[in-house]
This record gives structure tokens, sequence and C-alpha cells, in this order.
């Protein structure tokens, strides 16, 4: 656009240099002061103030739709789907969804306030002094009435169209991180404190995966089990094998000072979760002659011949207990779950 398209009264008028220091040798690191200060078009023409608020308004709407998009793949696309995205191969379609749609939606907001700061609001360089640290009321009314010239001048009072479209964009794209919390998976609920032992439930040995009997225990030893239908190959055996993984000892009755642990065990077999009740790492030292577990993680140190209790370390309680019996076949079998949650105590508080 020439000039000769802008009205004369909204061209600018001739401006003088601002006044500068020369630089000599008595001073050669004088001031020059600024340069003159040059209009840009949407100063002098409100066509063109017009194209640059629409367009700052198309970046808002656009954000606020990208964000919509964001919401709504996050509901409609299943997690297990996947495209073809060329050259990334395939990709999962509900993350590609996400992070393209969440990436227009912050771009768009981004550019949308960069355009209109770089067109719309005022870009006069103002030179001002350096002032004490400590503001005086004189300073704190000069800040304030520099604020609402700022205000003033960022037209956000008079372009009602960008300033309706930024209020918008801003309040629907947070809302796409809200559903980001439902990444998280669903809420667990009761389930960590239950585990796949039930009454009933077979002791599966875990090297040989045969169902145990009192006679494959031997005094001294340590074995680990699992439960009866508990397969590696599953889908949720990692996160069953956390919760219910067991270990058995057998102990010379007359060596069990607990009555509780006495009733809940077999012929001086008990079994107790492999759990650290500290951060969860799986107990795996066992000392024969005074029937001590040691997590290797943080050397906390249960005592098995009177409750699993605590004698050393940072565990907050003892090793839960399982309650075993025999069946009709002469194998081991649960009676039960654990009556507590296993693992770290903070479960106990979830």
């Amino acid at each position: 656009m020439s000039s000769q398209d802008i009205p004369e009264e909204n061209l600018p008028a001739e401006q003088e240099s601002a006044a500068g220091e020369v630089a000599d040798e008595r001073n050669p690191f004088a001031d020059p002061g600024l340069p003159p200060h040059e209009p840009r078009i949407q100063d002098i023409d409100e066509r063109a103030a017009k194209r640059s608020e629409r367009t700052v308004a198309l970046l808002f709407t656009l954000s606020m739709l990208a964000a919509v998009g964001f919401i709504a793949s996050y509901l409609a696309i299943p997690v297990d789907k996947s495209i073809y995205v060329f050259p990334l191969g395939h990709v999962s379609a509900l993350n590609f969804a996400l992070g393209l749609t969440l990436g227009v939606a912050l771009f768009a907001i981004g550019a949308g306030a960069v355009h209109w700061a770089r067109t719309l609001m005022s870009d006069v360089e103002v030179a001002d002094e350096r002032h004490p640290i400590e503001a005086s009321p004189e300073v704190k009314a000069k800040v304030m009435a520099d604020f609402r010239q700022g205000a003033k001048e960022s037209a956000i009072g008079r372009r009602k169209l960008i300033r309706t479209t930024m209020f918008g964009a801003l309040t629907v794209v947070p809302l796409s991180s809200l559903f980001l919390l439902g990444g998280l998976g669903p809420k667990p609920g009761t389930k960590l404190r239950h585990t796949a032992w039930r009454n009933g439930k077979l002791l599966v040995n875990m090297n040989t995966n045969q169902p145990m009997r009192p006679s494959d225990v031997a005094v001294g030893s340590l074995t680990f089990a699992k439960p009866e239908g508990l397969e590696e190959h599953d889908e949720e055996f990692q996160n069953e094998i956390a919760k219910a993984a067991l270990m058995l000892v057998r102990l010379e009755p007359v060596d069990i000072k607990d009555k509780k642990e006495l009733e809940w065990s077999h012929e001086g077999i008990v079994a107790y979760s492999k759990i650290c009740t500290h951060v969860g790492c799986p107990i795996s030292l066992y000392e024969q002659q005074t029937h001590h577990v040691l997590c290797p993680c943080h050397q906390s140190t249960f005592d098995l011949s009177d409750g699993a209790r605590v004698i050393f370390g940072p565990a907050g309680h003892a090793l839960p207990q399982l309650r075993i019996g025999v069946n009709a076949d002469g194998y081991l079998e649960a009676l039960g779950d654990f009556e507590e949650p296993v693992g770290p105590a903070f479960w106990e508080r979830g």
C-alpha cells in the first residue's frame, strides 16, 4: 500500500532526531540518542490495523479449535490404534493426534501474541532514567501511569475481537491439560490392598512351576512361590507378581516366637511376602542361624521367627504373612489373602 492510499490526516508529521551527544576525544562514549521513530502501516492506516486484528483473532481461534481437537482425539481415538505417517512410519494414532493438536494450539497462541505485539501494540522506544531501588510514591504513581498507558496503547480495550478470542484461547487451551490426567490410567481403587492369593490357591514353586508339598521345603531353606494360575506369559503377570511374590521358610515350631505366626504356619513352614515394606525391593537373602531375612537394597532386616518384625533398617513395618495349609491332595495352599497391603507402608494410607 502506498502513501497515496492513506488519508492525509493519518500521515505522520515530520519528526526530528532525538537530541544526542557527538563523540569526540574528550567524550568517546557519547550518547547518540534514539533514532527517529518510523510509524508502521498499521499506525497510519486503520484498514491495515483491521487486517492485523483479524489475523490475530484467526490465530487465537485456530488455537481454540486445536484444543477442542485435542480433547476430541483423547476421547475418540483408541489407545491401541496405529497409523502410518511418512517419514515416521507406524506410530500411535492417539499420540500423533494429541501431539499435533496440542502443538498447533500452543503455537497459534504464541504466534497470535507475537503478531499482535509487532503490528498493533505501540513500538515507540522510550528512554527512562535509572532510579533508586526503593520506590518512592512518585515512582509508584509513574509505574501505574505507565501501566495504564501500556494497556491503552495495546488497544486491548478497543480491539474487542482480539480481546474476546484471546480470552477464549486462554480458557480453552488449559482444558487440554486436564485430560492429560486421564492418561495416568484408571483410579487404583482398593486393588493395591489385594493380591492374587485366595482361599484354596495352590503354592507353585517359582523355579519348577509345580505345586508344592510340605516335604519340598527343607528346614533352613528359602523357597519362592507364586499363586496357582499366574503364568509369566499373562499380560498382568508383572503387576500381579509384584504384589503376590511369596517366600517360604521352614523353621522348627519351637523356634517360632509369635503365636499368630505359628497358627498361620504349617509344620513350621511360614509364608511371608517377598516385597520389602520400605520401597518394595524383593527380599532374597536369608540367614539360617538367626532366621533373619535381609533386603539387599537398603539392608532392612526382618526376623521370621518373630512375626517378621523389623529389627534393622528403614522399613516401616513387618512383612505381611500369608496363612497356609494343606489340601486333601497333600499340596500347600493359601487359606486367604494377606491381611494387610504388601509392599511400602504408604499403601496403607492410600
